[in-house]
């Protein structure tokens, strides 16, 4: 995979991306590595992730850089007439209009999806992002990562019985969001393709917290139990958990019979998988206390450093529970081109490798309003005028103090 360079399987595909903070940035990012030309529109002040810091470097913070390659930057006042009137230009030829605003910011604007961007822009997809939508007891409500985290349930289950309900420690809703989203628009795009139009597209939080609680939300349906916190363990298979060993704790997932043999023989107790106490899987969850009683002092005994790779070895899942930077620096992560350490970037790669059409970093995350005078021109305004929104403060080239 070349990730220097090519066009990619979105090449053509014109995003303008007024959207801040996770959600959609990262949908655009996505967007971005497979070949969109994603223009980044931000307020006068800039992505306030260019000032979530430290870390820091150069004037950009790690939180903003982690999320914003692949884009060109503008700055803009959409509170002014000028600044809209750039906005609706810039939508002319463009394929997705993206934005996570606080819900009625658009119709305030006068740029409402129904009465406005619909009937001026029919082949225009519009994405808008929010906490929990824009009606219902939470519509219009304002949301962040933590909050849906708690109020979706996806809280409830994570964390320990000694914990209690902990937040997951990276925001996995607001990245999940991004994900639906970014599935979204090439759903709306290739429908597109049959209709000739666009449509609107609503990715929240709060839905997509609740999506993320499997399999605990079919459990509860069939069960009508109330799923509880398990902490490393899992509530339909076992043994799924983390066990310490002599050197460091390791993680095994031995979901089924003939992992779980295997499991048994390299610990040197081929019996225990004919024990009629574990003898399916069904078997070793009712008895999972037992079957802890048996595990534990066998892996105490060995050197997780190795162990977890030998018993990858023999076809059971099996890890070393790895740091940041043990990840980073892992011979496998390299492999699977997943670092990008060049001159001006560093980051994760291209998740999703396309044979034919792979995706590629050609632009690192742009200062803000970079390509502002550029994206401008593309627009037709001549430099004069673009001097004279400078000057009247429709088009920013240094960030606003807040």
């Amino acid at each position: 995979m070349n990730q220097a360079n090519g066009d990619g399987a979105l090449a053509g595909f014109k995003v303008v991306d007024l959207s801040r903070v996770l959600g959609g940035p990262l949908c655009t990012q996505l967007l971005g590595d497979h070949g969109a030309d994603v223009i980044k529109v931000e307020p006068p002040q800039g992505d306030e992730t260019r000032t979530w810091g430290p870390p820091e470097h150069d004037g950009e913070t790690a939180y903003y850089t982690g999320i914003n390659r692949n884009k060109r930057s503008i700055g803009l006042d959409l509170s002014t007439d000028k600044g809209r009137g750039i906005l609706l230009r810039m939508l002319e030829d463009a394929d997705l209009l993206i934005e996570n605003f606080r819900i009625g910011t658009m119709d305030r604007w006068g740029m409402g999806y129904d009465d406005v961007i619909a009937q001026r822009f029919p082949r225009l997809i519009y994405c808008r992002i929010s906490g929990f939508g824009a009606d219902g007891p939470l519509g219009k409500m304002p949301g962040y990562d933590g909050v849906a985290q708690a109020l979706s349930g996806l809280m409830s289950l994570n964390g320990s019985p000694v914990s209690g309900p902990v937040r997951v420690g990276v925001a996995v809703v607001d990245q999940a969001t991004g994900m639906n989203a970014a599935i979204a628009i090439l759903a709306a795009a290739y429908e597109r393709e049959r209709s000739g139009r666009g449509q609107f597209i609503e990715a929240t939080l709060y839905d997509s917290g609740v999506a993320l609680i499997h399999p605990q939300i079919a459990n509860w349906f069939m069960s009508q139990e109330t799923p509880q916190i398990t902490g490393n363990s899992h509530a339909n298979v076992a043994p799924y958990d983390r066990y310490e060993t002599s050197t460091a704790p390791v993680f095994i997932a031995a979901l089924n019979n003939g992992q779980f043999r295997r499991l048994c023989d390299k610990l040197g107790v081929a019996e225990l998988a004919e024990d009629e106490q574990f003898a399916t899987n069904a078997d070793r969850v009712v008895n999972r206390e037992a079957l802890d009683e048996r595990l534990k002092p066998l892996f105490a005994i060995v050197d997780g450093k190795t162990f977890y790779l030998d018993l990858l070895e023999h076809g059971v899942p099996a890890a070393a529970i790895n740091d940041v930077p043990t990840v980073l620096g892992h011979p496998h992560t390299r492999h699977r081109e997943m670092v990008i350490d060049r001159e001006d970037y560093q980051g994760y790669g291209i998740v999703a490798k396309l044979g034919r059409t792979p995706g590629s970093i050609r632009r690192s995350p742009p200062r803000f309003s970079a390509d502002g005078r550029d994206i401008l021109g593309e627009l037709g305004y001549g430099a004069d005028e673009i001097d004279s929104l400078l000057a009247e403060g429709v088009f920013f080239e240094e960030r606003r103090d807040v």
